[in-house]
């Protein structure tokens, strides 16, 4: 009934009015909430309620707010003291009972992401990202390996979303026997919404079939809530762990790092962290990553889409904010208990359009778990070196893990020694290359990448076996042409165009 609900109140003078469109777009929420779970089995409706509650709370809260989240004026630099240089936390070395330490550890890896951006179907965390290994088997080796190493009992997290909860459980039976112990919880399903009515689009409780566009996971801030009515927080607590150590299952940078543990565990000034970040420096490519700012005396996470638009450009540059979040965080256990409890876990909504495949125009509201970081007491940033944050987002990032740029050991990437600079290189592959079949296709072998600066292609070009890739490589091949990079070539500071004319420049 309101054509766009934004302008309404924008141009709605008296707070009166306002208030009351407020109401009725809540009562008219409600009631078709309760329509949805009126349709559902009685096995569902525990939670199906649950994840409405968590909606409404979310959609009353989107309802109050007005513009971008933060105010510009207040926002100042983080005190030099808030964001410690990792060098600082690794030169205090390590405990001799690390064990001891590592044992009230668990590792949450954020796993509700489908691999479509990628051209897959089903979880991303299965897709083959080196000799066969998918991020999944990459990650249980990693944690396989510390438990062996340090004779612990490290366990893993996978918090799902209904969309990769199937499929992920039928896969872990393959690690029954590998020295991890992995629970899974599935992160609320949530209901998207017509961006002009503002009421949901779904009009039962399924999600399968045509109804698979009705719902979405609301954002990985969502941890917080489902991990807690989950009941396996609680079970964690018993258990004497203290501390999660979140990332994205995407981040193959994202290794359980000892020193970061045993200064949490362990501090230097006697008060423990109850939250920590690690930040790393902007390059030119990061200028959209969330920094950390303080606001209103607190540290505080700020995205790309809290910023007034004229601010944007001041917000991407790289002099005035050095470092982003990697989302690799550490958080106390008995901090998310007390902050659930309290209600007290403040996070900024972010509105998230979508145009689904119909052409009908949606939103949903989402959360991102760093934001809850001003809701903590005593959080701290650290600082951490680019080799922590590696994630595989495109089939470009995949090349590069994929290549001689990395050796692999006990499920972990590090840069190969032979590389003289410790920079990756720019890799940036057309539409030709973006799914994983396609990709995998083109490539007979994946070139030798070493020396490689800056790796441009674009158009139908295919690799053959041994290629060398050294400097700065350009291959366009235009509309129509087809241009086949022969087996053992070495292209050193080299645009390819055309139909293969090798050109030096």
């Amino acid at each position: 009934f309101v054509q766009d609900f934004g302008k309404a109140m924008s141009q709605a003078g008296s707070s009166q009015f306002q208030e009351v469109i407020r109401q009725e777009l809540e009562y008219s929420m409600k009631v078709e909430l309760d329509k949805i779970l009126a349709t559902a089995h009685s096995n569902e409706i525990e939670h199906t309620k649950k994840d409405l509650e968590g909606f409404k709370k979310l959609f009353h809260r989107f309802l109050q707010e007005k513009g971008p989240s933060v105010d510009w004026g207040k926002i100042q630099r983080p005190p030099e003291d808030s964001i410690q240089p990792y060098e600082k936390i690794k030169a205090r070395g390590l405990p001799d009972n690390i064990a001891s330490v590592l044992n009230k550890l668990v590792v949450v890896k954020l796993n509700g992401g489908l691999g479509t951006s990628m051209g897959c179907k089903g979880p991303k965390s299965l897709i083959g990202v080196r000799n066969e290994n998918t991020f999944l088997d990459l990650t249980v080796q990693q944690i396989e390996h510390l438990n062996k190493s340090y004779n612990t009992d490290v366990p893993l997290v996978l918090m799902n979303s209904f969309n990769t909860d199937d499929d992920t459980k039928k896969i872990l039976q393959k690690y029954s026997h590998s020295r991890v112990k992995i629970y899974t919880f599935n992160q609320s399903r949530y209901p998207r919404i017509n961006k002009e009515t503002l009421l949901p689009i779904a009009k039962d409780v399924s999600y399968s079939g045509e109804n698979t566009e009705c719902w979405y996971p609301p954002g990985h801030g969502d941890i917080y809530a489902s991990f807690y009515n989950s009941g396996l927080l609680d079970n964690l607590i018993a258990e004497g762990k203290e501390y999660i150590f979140v990332s994205n299952i995407d981040n193959l940078g994202a290794t359980v790092d000892l020193y970061i543990l045993n200064h949490l565990m362990n501090p230097p000034n006697g008060k423990r962290c109850e939250f920590v970040m690690e930040v790393t420096n902007k390059t030119r490519a990061d200028v959209k990553g969330g920094t950390l700012t303080q606001y209103e005396n607190k540290l505080r996470l700020v995205e790309i889409a809290q910023v007034p638009k004229a601010h944007v450009d001041e917000f991407k540059s790289v002099s005035k904010f050095k470092i982003f979040n990697t989302n690799n965080l550490w958080i106390a256990l008995s901090a998310i208990k007390r902050l659930q409890e309290k209600n007290a876990i403040d996070m900024e909504i972010i509105v998230n359009p979508k145009t689904l495949d119909g052409g009908l125009n949606v939103i949903q509201l989402e959360t991102a778990v760093g934001a809850a970081i001003k809701s903590f007491e005593n959080s701290l940033g650290i600082n951490v070196p680019r080799s922590r944050f590696l994630p595989v987002k495109t089939t470009s990032d995949l090349l590069l893990v994929m290549s001689n740029l990395y050796s692999l050991n006990a499920g972990s990437l590090t840069m190969s020694e032979k590389r003289e600079f410790p920079t990756v290189p720019l890799v940036k592959l057309g539409s030709s290359f973006t799914k994983v079949q396609d990709y995998l296709r083109r490539f007979e072998s994946i070139p030798d990448m070493l020396e490689l600066d800056h790796l441009t292609v674009s158009g139908d070009v295919t690799f053959g076996k041994n290629v060398s890739l050294k400097g700065t490589v350009i291959i366009i091949a235009n509309h129509g042409d087809r241009i086949d990079i022969p087996a053992g070539a070495l292209l050193e500071n080299k645009i390819v165009s055309g139909n293969l004319r090798i050109l030096d420049h």
